[in-house]
C-alpha cells in the first residue's frame, strides 16, 4: 500500500520532458522582471551580423505561460529574440521546459550568469532572484548569513553573493553609479544598509561635489546611521575628509638615493635625512631672501 502511494505521488510531481519546437516571435514574452539589459549597441550589431551569416547557433529556452495558451515566457535568449526582431525573422527554435516560476528563475539565472558582459547590478539582481526562488523551495538556510548563499553561484563565494545581493537595496541612482563604475562594490555594500532618507543625503552630496565615498567613509556612515547619528551634515563632514588616495606622494627610486647616503640607513632613516636636507635648504633660501 505504501509503495502504491509513493508511486502515485511520483506520478503527480513528474514533469514532462523538455520539448524542441519552433515558436513565432509574437508568441514569446520577456521573463517578468528579468534583470538583463537588451541594448541596441555594438554587441547587438555583432549578434545580428552573426545570425545573418550563421543562423542561430543555440536554441532559446522558454516555458509555457500558465495564463496564456500556446504562448511562452523567455528564460534565456532575450537578446537573440531581439536580434530576430531586427532581422524580421518570424520564428525561432526553442527548448520548451515545463517548469514552474521558481524553477524557471533558477534556470534563467544559471543560463545567463555565464555571460561575461554582465554588469555588477545585473549579476546582483540575478542572484537575489535566484536566492528568493531557492528560499521558496526551502533550499537555503537563512536570509542573512553568507553560508546560506553558497548554492546561489558556482563562480562566486557565498560572501560575494551576499554582498552583491545587498546592492539591490540601494537607491536607483546609487545602483547606476555602481553599474557605470563610478562607485566601487565595497562602499556601495556599506551604503546599502542606510535607509532611503540617508541614501538620498549621500546622493545629494555626490551631486554637489562630484566625489564618491571611499570604503572607509561608507563604513563610518553606516556606523553613524546604526547609532542614529547620521544626517546630511554628518554625511558632508565624512565625505569632506581627504582620502588616502588623494594625498600626493613623491616616489624616488631607492637606488638613486643609496649613492649619497650610508648603506646602513633604513628607508625610514633615509626619509628623515632627506626631510632635514630639504628643511635646511629652505631655511637657507628664506634667510637669504630676508636680508
Amino acid at each position: 500500500m505504501k509503495n502504491e502511494t509513493k508511486m502515485s505521488a511520483e506520478k503527480v510531481v513528474k514533469q514532462p520532458k523538455p520539448k524542441l519546437m519552433n515558436i513565432k516571435l509574437e508568441k514569446l514574452h520577456p521573463f517578468k522582471s528579468h534583470p538583463y539589459k537588451v541594448l541596441d549597441d555594438e554587441s547587438m550589431t555583432e549578434l545580428v551580423e552573426s545570425i545573418k551569416e550563421y543562423g542561430f547557433l543555440n536554441r532559446i529556452i522558454v516555458r509555457p505561460l500558465e495564463e496564456k495558451q500556446d504562448e511562452y515566457e523567455i528564460i534565456s535568449g532575450h537578446r537573440r529574440v531581439h536580434a530576430a526582431e531586427l532581422l524580421e525573422i518570424k520564428e525561432v527554435s526553442a527548448v520548451v521546459h515545463f517548469i514552474d516560476r521558481d524553477q524557471a528563475t533558477i534556470l534563467m539565472v544559471d543560463s545567463n550568469c555565464q555571460c561575461e558582459n554582465l554588469s555588477l547590478m545585473e549579476k546582483a539582481r540575478s542572484y537575489r532572484m535566484k536566492a528568493d526562488a531557492l528560499s521558496h523551495q526551502g533550499r537555503t538556510c537563512g536570509q542573512t548569513g553568507h553560508k546560506s548563499r553558497d548554492n546561489v553561484s558556482d563562480a562566486d563565494s557565498g560572501r560575494t553573493v551576499q554582498r552583491l545581493i545587498r546592492l539591490t537595496y540601494l537607491m536607483p541612482e546609487l545602483q547606476e553609479y555602481v553599474d557605470n563604475g563610478k562607485m566601487k562594490m565595497l562602499p556601495a555594500y556599506e551604503l546599502s544598509f542606510l535607509n532611503e532618507e540617508a541614501q538620498r543625503d549621500v546622493i545629494d552630496r555626490i551631486d554637489e561635489t562630484e566625489n564618491f565615498p571611499s570604503h572607509a567613509q561608507a563604513r563610518r556612515m553606516r556606523a553613524a546611521f546604526e547609532e542614529g547619528k547620521l544626517d546630511y551634515d554628518t554625511v558632508a563632514e565624512i565625505m569632506a575628509e581627504v582620502k588616502p588616495n588623494q594625498i600626493e606622494k613623491l616616489k624616488i627610486p631607492m637606488d638613486d638615493i643609496r649613492k649619497y647616503v650610508p648603506s646602513s640607513m633604513t628607508p625610514a632613516e633615509m626619509l628623515e635625512y632627506l626631510l632635514k636636507l630639504v628643511k635646511k635648504e629652505y631655511d637657507r633660501q628664506h634667510n637669504r631672501n630676508a636680508r
